[in-house]
């Protein structure tokens, strides 16, 4: 058959047969992605989410004309995205719903992945899906779920007002209702609307999944709206079904402080001591409520335990906690620690009657106890100030009067005294005055006592007068004005002061002064009858009693008073037997001078009279022709006190024995010796004239103008000019006319620098420049004398030039001529002088071996005076304390103690605590530094810088309230003190440290 074909049916067939082949291709295709899509669903399903997603993304790339697949294939990618956390599962599921806005799966996408989140606890991850999600598309049981779902999410999120409108569209849903209600009720709670809140609450009282948690936030909300009756009945209830740790601290909290409330404070207690706190730790508050408790029950010991506890706090509940803490302390006798507590809620301002009453508690403590941190005037000042029309008023004033005497603030009383001119506070003036004065005398500023002793004089008490009287005649006798002393001292009319023990020994010392030897020798008598039981002031006066009759010349008297103190072996018996040795040279009885030497020589070896005593019985030897004892003494001298001042005097007594003995070549050994070494001496150019006649008698008078060349201080041409000029200056200077004194050396040292009286012309200058305080002009002559030989100008050199340097405080310069003091000194006075400030230097260089060296030494002279020995005392203790050898400091710092005044004593109190802290007896150490508050307040340093260890004390006494105020109060208000201001922080922060680990109110501290 033949076909047929026209031209347009042919082209219709040829279509037909094309489409036919590409549907038969795509009918493939479409199959193979069917096939793949639902494995990749079942993989899906079967939760592996990558291998699905794999070919989710295959099929959704190679169905770009199918796309209701695409969209399928694209959703599940989305969603296996989120569920593999991928980081751009966020921007799939958005671009699924942006490529697909019409397909039914993207609202059920965005409810999905909010769910997913929802499940995983992702609740702002969740929020975010479900806010997307068109609800209006939704059944009534996906909105149901929704609103749940996200109700709790928005709750979560802390959106409280729109999560509660959430549920509240479920309360009444049977599957989501009661779930509902609790979150409704618990919303409302937060949101402090407690009626709402309990209504809801309360009908699931009997609800087993949510009884618990309601009732525990009905107990709350019944304690928050003061239902305390209430609140005990729910929580005792709730103790006994709950097993849980936390709660069970919680529900006894809420029931401890209902009890509290209702004032039951014994029944609070238990149910306040069981609560844990959060995490372990309490709160301020907390102590408070149990500290308040015990306070009630009169059980002060345990409400100061957890009143103290409260640290750093500042507010209502702080202030009340610290007022009744000074109540507790003050019901238990701790006077200083209340005055703390007190002060502490004094300075807040939340309850005007409490900061009253504490201001009044801390005022009268402040007078009774003393104040550590400010002056007690001006607390009781401050008081009045504040509170003018207080009841009080009358009381405080009367205390502001004499706090000042209290505290040793005389100055200060004084000040006080003359604000207001009236007939009482004149009479009162009067008497401070000599308390004054005696401070300032004991602070060796005799000048500025003066005038208080004198107003110490014009007192209507005749005590005070005569007290007054006899501090004036003092000073003046320390000052040099032996006159006035003495017209002083014989107005005192009183004999029932302490001073008039010691009258007539002071009158006699200044008739002494006086040279009025024979008034000085009855008073020394009246003194020495009256047998006061002081050996030492006996033996004095006994020695005294003797030179006064020396002085006039009746020796048998003299030898008497001084034989009873040698008999007695008293304090200057070495003395006492010099001096009957020589009185018995006076009366001519040789033999028996000579005997008494013998005596001192070999009784005193260590006197410092050993040199005077050889020099005296050789001379006696010679007064008596025994020629070969004398020198056999004279050569005794030299070679045991080769230093002594004697020995110039020594070698010309020798040459002249030799000489007269026609032993010429020994003489001029002898005075050519004194040339040598002591040039300088008087002795000297003695000597150089005896040279000169022995050279005559023997006629070789040209080996004398050989020898004489070489003698720097004799100018035989100048000698006349030399002598004249030095003579006129030395004149105006026995004159007292020191300014032309002082021009007629210059003049004599610039003509003659190296002349005859070089040596005395610098020192007689020096001493000018001295006398007119002009010390540093004084300097280089001092120094210029020190420098040449040893002379009898060297040894008073030494001590001025001393003093100078120690009033400059030039330690350094001070020190090397103390040195040279202590070797050369004949004088025990200078060699005291030497020892007691070299030991001063040691301790100012921080030499503290050095330092307690010297304080031994002059430990160990039984000449020393008591203010000497006390100063040596206190080296060994502050030295032996810097070398960390706290026994020796603490057995010294007891023994200054006992005679101490002033600062000292203050300083010597801050050992005595700290060395108490030291043995753990913290409560005696406390004692101590109450001692040095109530006392020595005026010494700031020694005060705040104990106050450290006071607050160490308390804290190893569990008062941790007491020592982190005390330490904040150091810090806020003696910034002065670097070196107590970093103690003290560095103890606090110790301190805060390890009170943060159980008080949550308290901040570690870095």
């Amino acid at each position: 058959m033949r076909f047929i074909c026209y031209k347009k049916s042919c082209y219709l067939l040829f279509l037909l047969a094309f489409s036919a082949s590409i549907i038969a291709q795509k009918t493939a295709i479409n199959s193979d992605l069917s096939s793949d899509f639902h494995k990749a669903t079942r993989l899906y399903n079967n939760n592996a989410y990558a291998a699905a997603q794999q070919l989710f993304i295959k099929v959704s790339n190679e169905s770009e004309n199918h796309q209701n697949l695409k969209a399928d294939a694209d959703y599940y990618d989305a969603m296996a995205a989120v569920k593999l956390i991928q980081d751009d599962a966020d921007e799939k599921v958005i671009e699924f719903v942006k490529n697909h806005p019409y397909n039914n799966k993207t609202e059920k996408a965005f409810l999905n992945v909010g769910n997913y989140y929802f499940a995983n606890r992702k609740a702002a991850h969740a929020l975010k899906w479900y806010q997307k999600v068109n609800e209006k598309l939704l059944t009534q049981k996906e909105k149901n779920e929704l609103n749940y779902k996200m109700g709790y999410a928005l709750l979560v999120s802390n959106y409280l007002k729109d999560a509660k409108s959430r549920f509240q569209t479920l309360l009444g849903n049977p599957i989501y209702g009661n779930d509902a209600r609790y979150y409704y009720g618990f919303i409302a709670y937060k949101q402090e609307n407690f009626g709402e809140a309990e209504d809801n609450l309360s009908q699931l009282a009997n609800d087993a999944t949510y009884q618990a948690k309601a009732n525990y936030y009905i107990l709350d909300i019944s304690f928050k709206a003061g239902r305390f009756d209430k609140s005990v009945q729910i929580g005792e209830k709730l103790l006994k079904e709950t097993k849980d740790k936390k709660e069970i601290s919680q529900i006894s909290k809420i029931i401890g402080e209902s009890y509290f409330n209702l004032h039951k404070y014994e029944e609070a207690i238990p149910y306040l001591k069981a609560y844990k706190g959060k995490r372990g730790k309490w709160t301020n508050t907390d102590y408070y409520y149990l500290g308040y408790a015990y306070y009630q029950q009169k059980d002060y010991e345990s409400a100061i335990s957890n009143f103290n506890k409260i640290i750093g706090g500042n507010n209502k509940v702080a202030q009340n906690a610290y007022y009744h803490l000074g109540e507790c302390y003050l019901e238990l006798q701790k006077k200083p620690e209340a005055l703390n507590a007190f002060k502490n809620a004094s300075e807040m301002e939340f309850d005007s009657k409490i900061t009253e009453g504490a201001s009044l508690n801390y005022a009268k403590l402040s007078y009774e106890q003393g104040n550590p941190y400010e002056s007690v005037p001006d607390v009781l000042k401050g008081f009045l100030s504040k509170y003018p029309t207080s009841p009080s008023t009358a009381e405080i004033s009367n205390l502001l009067i004499t706090s000042y005497l209290h505290q040793q603030d005389y100055q200060g009383a004084l000040d006080f005294l003359n604000t207001t001119d009236s007939p009482e506070n004149k009479k009162l003036a009067n008497e401070v005055s000599l308390y004054r004065g005696i401070q300032l005398f004991n602070e060796d500023k005799l000048k500025e006592a003066k005038p208080y002793f004198y107003n110490a004089t014009l007192a209507e008490n005749a005590s005070v007068s005569n007290k007054g009287t006899f501090w004036l005649a003092e000073t003046d006798y320390l000052l040099g004005n032996y006159e006035d002393a003495l017209a002083s001292f014989l107005l005192i009319t009183k004999d029932d002061i302490e001073e008039i023990k010691k009258l007539d020994y002071n009158i006699a010392y200044t008739y002494f002064k006086l040279k009025r030897y024979n008034d000085a020798a009855k008073h020394f008598q009246q003194f020495l009858d009256k047998k006061i039981d002081d050996n030492d002031l006996n033996d004095d006066a006994s020695n005294r009693l003797g030179d006064s009759f020396y002085a006039t010349k009746n020796y048998t008297k003299a030898i008497e008073a001084y034989n009873k103190v040698v008999q007695e072996g008293g304090v200057g018996a070495d003395y006492a037997q010099y001096q009957i040795a020589m009185s018995k040279g006076y009366m001519g009885n040789n033999e028996s001078k000579i005997e008494s030497l013998k005596t001192l020589i070999n009784d005193y070896v260590y006197s410092q009279l050993q040199d005077d005593a050889l020099f005296q019985l050789a001379t006696t030897y010679t007064t008596t022709n025994n020629i070969t004892k004398a020198q056999e003494t004279y050569n005794n001298l030299l070679s045991k006190h080769s230093k002594s001042n004697y020995v110039p005097n020594v070698l010309l007594r020798q040459g002249l024995l030799y000489y007269n003995n026609n032993n010429n070549q020994k003489a001029l050994e002898k005075y050519k010796e004194i040339v040598a070494k002591h040039p300088n001496s008087n002795e000297a150019k003695q000597a150089v004239s005896n040279v000169k006649n022995v050279y005559i008698d023997i006629g070789k008078v040209d080996e004398y103008a050989a020898w004489v060349k070489n003698v720097k201080f004799v100018n035989v041409t100048d000698a006349e000019l030399d002598n004249a000029t030095y003579q006129s200056a030395e004149n105006k200077f026995l004159e007292n006319n020191t300014a032309r004194a002082i021009e007629g050396f210059n003049k004599y040292l610039q003509a003659f620098p190296s002349g005859i009286n070089a040596l005395k012309a610098h020192f007689y200058l020096a001493q000018s420049y001295n006398n007119t305080n002009k010390f540093n002009s004084a300097i280089p002559h001092y120094t210029y004398v020190i420098s040449q030989d040893k002379s009898e100008f060297s040894e008073e050199s030494l001590a001025k030039l001393a003093k100078i340097y120690l009033e400059k405080e030039d330690w350094n310069k001070g020190m090397q001529v103390l040195e040279q003091l202590e070797k050369e000194a004949n004088y025990p006075q200078n060699i005291i002088f030497a020892q007691s400030n070299l030991m001063k230097g040691y301790y100012n260089n921080d030499d503290y071996a050095n330092a307690i060296s010297y304080a031994e030494k002059v430990l160990s002279n039984d000449k020393v005076d008591t203010k000497v020995i006390e100063d040596a005392k206190v080296i060994i203790a502050r030295s032996s304390f810097k070398s960390d050898d706290f026994i020796t400091a603490e057995e010294f710092f007891n023994e200054v103690s006992k005679k101490a005044t002033g600062e000292l004593k203050a300083e010597s109190l801050y050992y005595n605590a700290f060395f108490l802290n030291e043995h753990k007896d913290y409560e005696t150490s406390n004692k101590a530094i109450q001692d040095l508050i109530a006392n020595y307040s005026s010494y700031k340093y020694w005060g705040v810088k104990s106050y450290i260890i006071m607050a160490k004390n308390y804290y190893a006494l569990k008062d941790a309230y007491q020592a982190t105020y005390i330490l904040e109060n150091i810090i806020k208000n003696f910034t002065q003190y670097k070196d107590v201001l970093e103690e003290a922080k560095n103890e606090l922060r110790n301190i805060k440290n390890k009170e943060a680990k159980t008080n949550e109110s308290v901040t570690n501290q870095n």
